[in-house]
């Protein structure tokens, strides 16, 4: 590993809390404010998660662990569903553990990738972690999850993709390893929505053609007239055009490519341009896009050729290469060149 991933990655970005901190109503901007808050804590924090089984080992099977932070910011809080335990009274504790699951299968029955480190690494997650608190994170050992503030963002345990996403980042964290700024933390970021996106579609059986390719459909609360998700990989900049939450920045294509110094080099915002990439790739090849594209991606990540500052050619590169080497130059090959030329990266 190139150990350059950070152990702090949010789902909400925080351009938008920022703009939500400058909210005229106060208990909007209150909410964003203290999320901002408790992020850049967390940020500076060193993971106290449980320690892992000293038996951790490959299994077929997931391990998982769901604890209660009872709207505080301690971790992970109080042990309140194990493996193979019953389902609780508290649903939100039942979707993360559901979410761990879902996300547990798809890199072990497609993939053969045992948990996200592919050694058996137990699934930790907390729930109710402070109030109101408009996030979800992967801190390096453990996903934590806040109920949303209920106007703006609902619970973070309702879209399983973003469950997906913040676990997939422990994935990288333990593969590629890329680093969490410019282009290779765009990088980072948008191979969480991939894979966060495809277990999604795992879960509900969807080919690319029938999945809505949206990160967190189904967060936004009330207070948001105009708004989907928080990103769309099929239409990367058209998630939400909102008088509260602002419009969504991401580009398509290198075209618009965003430089900025906010968000460690805009990795929430550039990553609209690989995410439309491997969109393209999965509805040109069709059927499920877990099964060759997905492969593809899987294939890369694992590999060992990306360098942990790699760029968007660099990556483009690797996924050429990575369909040749499993099949061959026919029609994958060429719809991986496709995709990127589309978007804009050289990929030859």
């Amino acid at each position: 590993m190139n150990q350059h991933s950070p152990a702090f990655c949010t789902i909400v970005p925080p351009h938008v809390l920022e703009r939500l901190a400058e909210s005229d109503d106060p208990a909007i901007s209150e909410a964003a404010r203290r999320t901002l808050l408790v992020d850049a804590t967390q940020r500076t924090a060193r993971a106290q998660g449980p320690a892992a089984p000293a038996d951790a080992g490959p299994s077929d099977r997931p391990r998982r662990t769901v604890h209660d932070a009872g709207n505080r910011t301690e971790l992970p809080g109080d042990r309140v569903r194990g493996e193979g335990d019953a389902a609780v009274r508290d649903a939100t504790v039942n979707r993360a553990y559901a979410g761990l699951g879902a996300t547990f299968d798809l890199f072990a029955k497609v993939y053969g990738h045992h948990s996200i480190d592919g050694a058996g690494m137990p699934l930790l997650a907390s729930v109710h972690f402070d109030e109101k608190y408009d996030n979800a994170f992967w801190n390096g050992e453990q996903m934590v999850f806040g109920d949303g503030d209920g106007e703006l963002f609902l619970d973070f345990t309702l879209p399983v993709d973003v469950i997906g996403h913040e676990l997939a980042h422990g994935f990288t964290q333990h593969t590629a390893d890329l680093a969490y700024y410019g282009q290779s933390g765009a990088l980072n970021e948008s191979v969480s929505d991939v894979f966060g996106s495809l277990v999604k579609q795992y879960a509900l059986g969807q080919t690319a053609a029938q999945a809505d390719w949206l990160i967190g459909a189904g967060l936004l609360g009330p207070a948001v007239d105009n708004g989907v998700a928080l990103r769309s990989m099929k239409e990367p900049g058209t998630a939400y055009d909102d008088d509260v939450l602002g419009k969504d920045p991401q580009p398509a294509t290198m075209a618009d490519y965003v430089r900025t110094s906010s968000d460690n080099g805009g990795v929430h915002i550039n990553s609209g341009i690989p995410n439309h990439a491997f969109y393209l790739l999965a509805v040109e090849l069709g059927g499920n896009a877990w099964e060759r594209a997905g492969q593809i991606w899987y294939d890369v990540m694992t590999g060992g050729t990306l360098t942990g500052e790699a760029r968007f050619s660099e990556f483009a590169r690797a996924t050429v290469a990575a369909a040749k080497a499993r099949y061959g130059d026919g029609e994958e090959m060429q719809a991986v060149l496709k995709a990127w030329t589309a978007v804009g990266v050289p990929a030859e």
